[in-house]
């Protein structure tokens, strides 16, 4: 071994910091963000980038991004139903392909490819349907047969006598994993050398109105003024809103997942089925990252029941009965905050001065550099962005839904 490397080997060096030290909490921001997870730091970092408004902080009431960004499975993708959620996600998905260049921050960025399976007729139908939407809008979707399916992923069972057996799947090439704190703490990195404070373990108690405006917030660390509130919250979201009097057409459920053992690579695509609802993909530590729809109840706690996880490890054992006897690592829980129609809501409220960014149910993770940059947009101008000018929250008023459940009926 040269000595020249030895000798780097033994040097002693501080600790590299992430982020600058604290600030202290100033009395004024020019934009105050509710929610230290990835949306919300990732919009500082696009109005600083973006609008050169820097004198912005985001308040987190724990620690940061360890709410629902921490407590999801990752996965990208842009393989939607209707013509607004398509436009959106496939936003996202450009954006987080580039990620790690621009932030200076390696996100882990791993192309798999994507397959939804297609268990009944019906479900055929709707992945054919949803192929032919994705194609006219430039999203790289297919429909493929068993064969197709055994070469791209030759563990699943293609039996025709299994319970639910596969008949079809919708393919997605660009679907993708990620690393969900890398995210995090890249924008957090990037808008910290931008200006932006991050405050963490500083509470919001209470929204400030003058005259029907929002003005500012309470914080379990005294009152901050601000021209702007927005708010990205996640679960938490309608109960920030009901202080500033607005009411969201939201309802909030836990949302569970797990992990395995970690082995040697055996899966290389992520697959989902809305019928039996399980999903499942391989991280790049080698765990099989599990996951199924939301819990029935509505609740703001971060624990599920338990028979959510057996009923999906049922199901992922019917799709892959060889891994029957691997054993699980963990689990989590995290809240997901759901819209009547599976979309967001990504506008201003009644309140001037006072922004959302909510109603992700659990397709929250993969949205978060292109609704994050709508976002910023959308405070700094005081008008939405073209690609979420229809998630507007009087949609709900006006009938002009964006009915997803179709492509997001299982957490993926």
């Amino acid at each position: 071994m040269p000595l020249g490397l030895l000798f780097q080997g033994f040097r002693r060096r501080p600790p590299q910091r992430i982020l600058p030290a604290a600030k202290p909490l100033r009395q004024r921001y020019d934009v105050v963000i509710i929610g230290g997870g990835g949306h919300g730091l990732a919009t500082a970092y696009y109005l600083a980038k973006d609008h050169g408004i820097r004198n912005v902080a985001v308040l987190e009431k724990g620690y940061l991004a360890g709410g629902n960004t921490a407590r999801n499975t990752a996965i990208v993708r842009s393989n939607y139903l209707t013509v607004e959620g398509v436009a959106f996600y496939a936003e996202s998905v450009s954006l987080f392909a580039n990620l790690s260049h621009e932030l200076d921050f390696n996100i882990m960025y791993s192309e798999r490819g994507h397959l939804t399976l297609a268990h009944t007729d019906a479900a055929v139908r709707t992945a054919r349907w949803r192929a032919e939407v994705n194609k006219h809008l430039g999203v790289n979707s297919e429909l493929i047969g068993p064969e197709e399916i055994a070469r791209i992923c030759p563990r699943l069972n293609l039996s025709r006598h299994a319970r639910y057996p596969i008949l079809a799947a919708l393919y997605h090439p660009p679907g993708a994993i990620v690393r969900h704190d890398a995210v995090a703490w890249g924008y957090a990195a990037a808008a910290a050398r931008l200006g932006v404070d991050i405050h963490v373990r500083t509470e919001v108690t209470g929204i400030a109105t003058e005259g029907n405006r929002a003005i500012g917030v309470e914080t379990s660390r005294g009152a901050i003024l601000a021209d702007k509130v927005a708010i990205a919250a996640a679960g938490h979201s309608s109960v920030l809103a009901a202080m500033a009097g607005v009411r969201l057409p939201l309802q909030s459920h836990p949302l569970q997942a797990l992990v395995s053992e970690p082995v040697k690579p055996v899966l290389d695509c992520v697959v989902m089925s809305n019928t039996i609802h399980a999903y499942i993909s391989q991280s790049d530590k080698g765990e099989l990252v599990i996951g199924a729809g939301t819990d029935a109840y509505t609740s703001y706690t971060q624990r599920g029941a338990l028979h959510i996880n057996t009923h999906t490890l049922d199901a992922i054992c019917e799709l892959f009965p060889n891994f029957r006897r691997m054993r699980m690592l963990r689990n989590w829980g995290g809240i997901v905050d759901v819209t009547p129609d599976r979309s967001p809501i990504i506008a201003k409220t009644q309140v001037p001065g006072l922004y959302v960014n909510c109603g992700w149910g659990t397709g929250g993770f993969k949205a978060t550099p292109g609704s994050a940059h709508v976002f910023a947009w959308t405070i700094a101008r005081d008008e939405p962005h073209p690609i979420n000018a229809p998630f507007t929250l009087e949609r709900f008023r006006d009938g002009h839904l964006i009915d997803e459940a179709a492509a997001a009926a299982v957490a993926h």
